[in-house]
């Protein structure tokens, strides 16, 4: 990514609350520069509406259909429908005027804003230039090259957590008709160390808790790891209703991030015009991967209370619906105090006062995103606090359980669908009976999996159902040069990204409908689904015009690759004229969408069976939730490094950079800074405002990214924060969590130097362990 001179960046100090008229004056600006008021009107205003369209954002839970607001968007889901329906349009004219090398030489921020693809365009070998090519002749040269492959597995099929369930269902049939299971995805860079850990402790891998649980009934909701205020600021509103009705909420962050601070609710003129809502009654500032042992602690302290003064554990629960607690509670009574707090940043005192919230509370939520799953015991410390919630029955009662919010607005469902490189044999089972072919059982790769193959040269064709491939992953420098050596690379997509940019030796770009358009395929209005964080499933309408009479909706498009790959088959053709007809199909594949049409009629959709809440039954393999040992460590950091966790701003969505600012953060007019504690600097002989070089350190040798302007910031000793995409070329491929094999992107040990330019980029390399 292309930087410029961030000399220029301005910082300010932090701000203590959120949203507001702020919010709502930076949501419009950006609203009515893209779309013009019109449009933004006719957009906003349908967007999470029972009759509209669901945000293309993150997949916060809608409001009952009746207790929604007439504007049910937030500031950044405002952005990401302007993002998309903008009317700035990227042609074939475009596409003459600049080379591959020319665009790659610009910044995210820049690419994606010349405005939506038009049209599908293909780069020919040899080509410098992007070219228009008809549909049909792009789905031909799709098939070909897949046939031409001398084994299935040499094709990989990523999605991004935008596609649809319908969309999301026929890319897996796809994949697996044509016989492979490389099927990679966000999830597997985000959330899969939670799916991984609740897999294994209550029996299914996604959380227990509904809204209401939120809003109306926990008396203690522990925010973990996560920003609400940037990256689902409507989850502010429930934690405000929650406070309300007098729930007390801990915000356990390495950071203070205004949007736990006070929330100034903008659906109200006491939001708008007071001093706001204070949200968060602790603040535990635990150090850059100090939660394992942080919840490690409290399980000791509650087992501690337990054994000092009886009534502090539910017994009851954990003798009916639980297995392991007695190796558990011998593993916390042999850890020492003061390792736990070393290894955590938390004092004895805090631990101890934040267990009495917990013992005072009879339900307790805990909610955590990114900044617990990417760590390498992330799996390990989600599996902690679930023995946390389990100690005191806080899970299958209103108001309690464990409860990831997912990052992108579809991201679970597409799991759902069976975008998982290793699905179980029964969703296989019932997908060879349904459709009458045999798909295959060896499990394929996973995102990490897929770079390493990539590089490797084993993949031949690289297909991506949306999302930004390069720029989200890690080890940038290793990725880009990976996908040169597929011999085609196909991104489905709405806008241009740099993913585009580092083809394969042949590329197609085929555009698509946004969430926000109205989808005429096959003659009739079609409606798609999508699940959001809490297991809710519900339809999505478009409203607008298709941004180009070019565009096509992924489903058309996915089956229009399985019908020129394999006729008709399973009915490719019916499939793609007809939504409903794939809806069909997943009610006999999927459990849990029994009368799916019917229901998606219902305002607000329906509610997936999660058995641990629905009735305290577990599907584990004993019918019990499982307690688990879990051996408490933390990256141990070299003298003289910090340990780097990557993060958005407020100005940006994934890897999608709206602006340059990052107003809760004090930052404005550039992205390649670093936070670091001032006392850390100092021991460097910097100063907030010096430019420096991140230097990340690992096994296999050193990255850097150049640069950053240093910013005094409340962080730990110790931790340093920067933005992502800037920040991934600095994690390295090799470094995931143990079990789910996420990216470490929150636990990067780094060094600061002084900069030795005043403007820099990345050097897209492995430095050799020597240099």
């Amino acid at each position: 990514m292309v930087a410029g001179d961030e000399r220029a960046v301005r910082v300010s100090a932090p701000q203590t609350t959120s949203v507001g008229i702020p919010a709502v004056r930076h949501a419009m600006g950006y609203a009515l520069r893209e779309m013009g008021p019109v449009r933004a009107a006719r957009t906003l205003l349908s967007m999470n509406q029972a009759s509209g369209f669901d945000c293309p954002g993150c997949a916060w839970p809608d409001p009952v259909a009746k207790e929604r607001s007439v504007a049910e968007f937030c500031e950044n889901g405002a952005k990401a429908a302007a993002w998309e329906a903008t009317t700035a349009r990227v042609d074939r004219d475009f596409f003459a005027a600049h080379s591959v090398e020319e665009l790659r030489a610009m910044d995210d921020h820049t690419l994606e804003h010349f405005g939506r693809l038009a049209e599908p365009v293909h780069l020919a070998p040899g080509a410098t230039h992007y070219a228009p090519i008809a549909w049909d002749d792009a789905f031909a040269l799709v098939a070909e090259r897949l046939r031409a492959m001398p084994s299935p597995d040499r094709a990989a099929f990523y999605t991004s957590g935008r596609a649809s369930n319908e969309a999301a269902f026929v890319y897996q049939l796809l994949a697996r008709r044509l016989g492979t299971n490389n099927l990679p995805d966000c999830s597997n860079m985000c959330h899969e160390s939670s799916g991984t850990a609740l897999a294994e402790t209550i029996g299914i891998g996604k959380g227990v808790v509904t809204l209401e649980d939120i809003t109306d009934h926990a008396e203690l909701i522990v925010v973990v790891g996560q920003n609400p205020g940037t990256n689902h600021p409507r989850m502010l509103s429930a934690l405000e209703a929650a406070k309300r009705r007098g729930a007390r909420i801990v915000a356990v962050n390495p950071l203070p991030e205004a949007g736990l601070g006070r929330f100034k609710n903008p659906q109200s003129v006491r939001g708008l015009l007071g001093s706001g809502t204070p949200l968060t009654d602790r603040h535990l500032a635990v150090r850059v991967n100090g939660d394992l042992a942080l919840f490690a602690a409290a399980n000791k302290a509650l087992c501690e209370r337990e054994e000092r003064a009886g009534s502090v554990l539910d017994h009851a629960f954990i003798e009916a619906h639980t297995s392991g607690f007695e190796a558990a509670a011998a593993h916390w009574r042999a850890l020492d105090w003061g390792e736990l707090e070393r290894l955590s940043g938390i004092a004895r005192a805090e631990v101890e006062a934040f267990v009495g919230d917990v013992v005072t509370a009879k339900s307790v939520v805990v909610t955590w995103a990114m900044g617990l799953t990417q760590h390498r015991n992330a799996v390990a410390t989600i599996r902690e606090i679930v023995n946390f919630l389990l100690l005191r029955g806080n899970i299958g009662r209103p108001g309690t359980g464990p409860s990831p919010i997912r990052g992108h607005s579809n991201v679970q469902g597409d799991r759902t669908m069976g975008i998982w490189e290793k699905a179980p044999d029964a969703f296989l089972d019932r997908l060879a009976a349904e459709f009458g072919f045999e798909p295959p059982r060896e499990h394929g790769y996973d995102t990490v999996g897929t770079i390493r193959a990539l590089r490797d040269g084993l993949i031949d064709v690289f297909v991506a159902l949306g999302g930004n491939f390069v720029a989200a992953t890690p080890d940038t420098a290793i990725t880009e040069a990976a996908m040169a050596n597929t011999a085609l690379s196909v991104h489905v997509a709405t806008k241009l990204n740099r993913s585009h940019l580092f083809p394969g030796r042949e590329a197609l770009i085929l555009p698509c409908l946004g969430r926000s358009e109205r989808d005429r395929t096959g003659g009739r209005d079609q409606v798609v689904t999508v699940e959001d964080s809490m297991a809710m499933v519900h339809a999505s309408r478009g409203r607008l015009e298709p941004g180009s009479p070019a565009l096509r909706s992924e489903v058309d498009i996915v089956t229009s690759i399985g019908r020129a790959l394999f006729g008709e088959d399973l009915g490719w053709s019916a499939m793609g004229r007809d939504y409903s007809t794939i809806r069909r199909h997943i009610e006999r594949v999927v459990p849990g969408f029994e009368s799916y049409e019917e229901r998606i009629t219902e305002p607000g959709g329906f509610q997936l069976p999660r058995p641990p809440r629905d009735s305290r039954t577990f599907p584990t393999s004993d019918g019990t939730a499982h307690f688990s040992v879990n051996e408490v460590d933390a990256v141990e950091v070299p003298e003289g490094h910090l340990l780097l966790q990557t993060l958005r701003s407020h100005d940006q969505f994934n890897t999608t950079v709206y602006g340059l600012d990052d107003r809760y953060r004090g930052i404005r007019g550039g992205r390649r800074v670093v936070f670091v504690n001032r006392a850390d600097l100092a021991a460097r002989g910097l100063e907030d405002g010096d430019l420096v070089d991140l230097v990340s350190v690992y096994v296999d040798g050193e990255r850097r990214a150049s640069a950053f302007r240093a910013v005094a910031y409340p962080t730990p000793r110790g931790c340093a924060a920067a933005y992502f995409p800037e920040a991934n070329v600095l994690v390295p491929l090799e470094s995931t969590a143990l079990g789910s094999n996420t990216p470490t992107s929150k636990s990067v040990v780094i060094r600061l130097e002084r900069a030795a330019v005043a403007t820099g980029g990345d050097e897209r390399r492995v430095l050799s362990a020597s240099a």
